[in-house]
């Protein structure tokens, strides 16, 4: 990978910590030209939410990214059209999607060590998409597509079936909570759902720091029909070369926690037809 890459969190040429505080009339869009604040509205009945969205301060960097990047490398996830990923990325490479990416550095890592491969990561943190617009455009990553919403209305909705190589969910929230379990992404219904998505022997690869749900998304990942591990002991897998370790995972390491990966693989089962049948 190359020394002139920056992954940054922040744009050098604006001043850290500056925001884009105006006032603005009732009614104005936050960015008229980024991210709607609810693109899929009350068009979809509201189920329990995987995610909790997280208000916080935009920088200046950070919106004049979600401005002027946003009509060209953004989609809102409105539930209202099927996407067409080769159209969206402008090219036939494989392509991944990544649920949830925080401020966006280690998305912009793995894009930057794998060019050949589309990203398409889906977040509902305004500050991190326009965090991770910024990377792309200062280090000239042309495979990166920002998705706003809600990621079940766009494999649902929105995405065609076979048309995923891969799908990431990275240190999702655990909602430790017993109470709360109901809420973690990864599913059985999920799962059966992404399967749809997902081209056979596309890899599924989920990693958390939380042992509870690392141990719960393993039984749950075993148990399903349309996903086989990778690792011949059925156990979690070591991370791979392509995942970069995060500043909040080194965190957390140094604290003693334990991050576990899982890699499963998409099954092809034999009365399943294959893309282009």
């Amino acid at each position: 990978m190359s020394d002139s890459l920056s992954f940054a969190p922040e744009d050098p040429h604006v001043a850290p910590g500056a925001s884009t505080r105006h006032t603005r009339a009732k009614g104005e869009p936050r960015f008229p030209d980024g991210p709607k604040a609810d693109p899929a509205g009350s068009h979809f009945e509201r189920r329990i939410r995987s995610f909790q969205p997280r208000r916080s301060r935009v920088t200046a960097g950070q919106a004049d990214a979600l401005q002027r990047l946003w009509p060209k490398w953004g989609l809102d996830i409105d539930g209202q059209r099927v996407v067409d990923l080769v159209e969206l990325f402008g090219n036939t490479n494989p392509a991944v999607l990544e649920i949830g990416f925080g401020m966006g550095e280690a998305t912009a890592r793995m894009a930057a060590g794998d060019p050949g491969t589309n990203i398409l990561a889906v977040d509902v943190h305004t500050p991190g998409q326009g965090n991770l617009l910024g990377l792309a455009d200062r280090n000239g990553l042309s495979n990166i597509r920002v998705g706003n919403g809600d990621a079940i209305i766009l494999l649902r909705e929105m995405l065609t079936p076979d048309s995923l190589d891969g799908l990431r969910v990275y240190f999702p929230d655990p909602w430790p909570k017993k109470r709360h379990h109901k809420r973690r992404l990864i599913q059985p219904e999920f799962l059966t759902l992404a399967a749809t998505r997902l081209k056979p022997g596309a890899l599924v690869h989920c990693a958390t720091d939380w042992e509870p749900y690392a141990e719960q998304m393993l039984d749950v990942l075993t148990a399903h029909p349309d996903f086989e591990n990778t690792q011949a002991d059925g156990g979690y897998a070591p991370r791979p070369g392509f995942r970069p370790l995060t500043r909040f995972e080194g965190q957390g390491l140094d604290k003693g926690h334990v991050v576990n990966d899982l890699l499963f693989r998409r099954v092809q089962h034999p009365d399943q037809p294959t893309a282009g049948d």
